[in-house]
């Protein structure tokens, strides 16, 4: 071999070193200590996922989604609307097709090399936020519940807050201060993404540009002593005050009260603006379908009989989306005061119950009376800070008529055969 040989043989080698060391391009678990305060709702470790690459140093933190819970069935799992893994995340959680996160693919943000859509953060170092609290990601409180068999009650940790900050703090220690940041996540990962953001852009500090974007999980318009005639979600807020401990000290209303001006104790949605008048030069993107019939069921369905006690499916939708549309409505109207944020609302895809736009892939998500074709345009228009985009679906037959892809319509089939 000769010394040439040796010496590109010996850069290879260092090269590869750190690779290796780092373990670049694969999921590695992180699991937060007891001492943080950090746990799943049954009680057991915390624990989310890094997939690093050495060719960036911008960071996308995907929060999951999956349900809520307020009482003893749904925390267990029991149930439509319920929350998801009622028994905790297992260390190999981002190796299986029948988590949520199915492999990574559950949305393009966090797949590597997504088979269905393309999108610039799968080049960044990726975060994967399990979801086992019931409380999208926010909550602070230790609740039992007895309300369905009180012979053996559920003791739920409502500890999402600190599985939050506890992963922002591993990262911020682990890898530094990310250039760019983006905060994202789907259903209660859209609201925890939300709620969160804060506390998580606090303890990164990025040098560069952050944004967010949030899909279905919309923090409605609704003081806390409003008419829930005008303000459908407030019976919902008002519930979960409570229940997550949000009010208690060391809540995420009670800091938010002092660290963040504009935020209106009283009304949770206000911490949408609140957002943006302190980070005027993030961006703020949301995304949800008028035709949600996931959250709007998760925001209403337990707090109205006509909902509850609908004679059929129409009559039920018909109750729902009469609550869900003027909350939407009066959602969009107040994120315009804010020249930093975006929304984008399609009617419907036929896909879901109409709920979440970015999960498999972004087909059958445009807005096409505004030139829109997919919300792919949105997202990199709040990545790249191009127009700050407000696409609301009016002629809603296009939506009607949107092909799906052959991804999605696989998706479709597939749990179609489930049993």
């Amino acid at each position: 071999m000769t010394d040439l040989a040796r010496s590109f043989g010996a850069l290879i080698l260092a090269l590869a070193a750190p690779l290796a060391q780092a373990d670049y391009y694969r999921w590695e678990m992180v699991e937060l200590p007891v001492a943080s305060g950090a746990a799943c709702g049954n009680g057991t470790p915390y624990r989310f996922f890094v997939n690093r690459t050495p060719a960036s140093n911008n960071l996308v933190m995907v929060f999951e989604g999956g349900g809520a819970c307020w009482d003893q069935n749904a925390c267990l799992g029991v149930g439509p609307l319920s929350a998801s893994n009622p028994d905790g995340i297992p260390p190999d959680y981002m190796h299986s097709l029948s988590s949520t996160a199915a492999l990574g693919l559950v949305t393009p943000f966090s797949s590597r090399n997504d088979p269905f859509q393309t999108v610039q953060t799968q080049s960044w170092n990726i975060v994967y936020l399990p979801y086992c609290t019931g409380d999208v990601h926010s909550g602070s409180k230790v609740s039992v519940y007895n309300d369905a068999n009180p012979a053996t009650p559920r003791v739920q940790h409502h500890q999402g807050q600190a599985n939050i900050r506890g992963a922002a703090q591993w990262l911020r220690s682990s890898l530094g201060q990310p250039e760019k940041l983006m905060l994202t996540g789907f259903s209660a990962g859209g609201v925890g993404s939300t709620v969160t953001y804060d506390l998580v852009r606090q303890a990164l500090q990025p040098t560069g540009a952050a944004s967010l974007l949030a899909d279905s999980g919309p923090l409605m318009m609704a003081p806390r002593t409003g008419s829930p005639a005008q303000y459908p979600s407030v019976l919902m807020h008002n519930t979960i005050r409570s229940a997550w401990g949000l009010d208690d000290t060391g809540g995420l209303i009670n800091q938010y009260a002092g660290t963040l001006p504009g935020f209106d104790a009283e009304n949770l949605g206000s911490v949408t603006g609140a957002l943006a008048s302190k980070y005027p030069t993030d961006r703020f993107g949301y995304m949800v379908f008028q035709a949600d019939a996931t959250f709007s069921a998760f925001s209403y369905e337990k707090f109205y009989d006509d909902i509850k006690n609908a004679p059929n499916e129409l009559a039920r939708r018909r109750a729902l989306f009469s609550r869900w549309e003027p909350d939407v409505a009066n959602w969009t109207q107040a994120m315009s005061s804010f020249s930093n944020v975006a929304f984008h609302v399609p009617y419907f895809r036929n896909f879901n119950s109409s709920h979440c736009l970015t999960i498999v892939d972004f087909s059958g998500t445009g807005v096409e009376d505004a030139g829109v074709a997919s919300v792919g345009s949105f997202v990199d228009a709040t990545l790249d800070r191009g127009p700050v985009m407000r696409n609301t679906e009016i002629d809603r037959r296009h939506d009607l008529t949107q092909e799906l892809s052959p991804a999605i319509r696989l998706v479709k089939l597939l749990l179609n055969w489930l049993p």
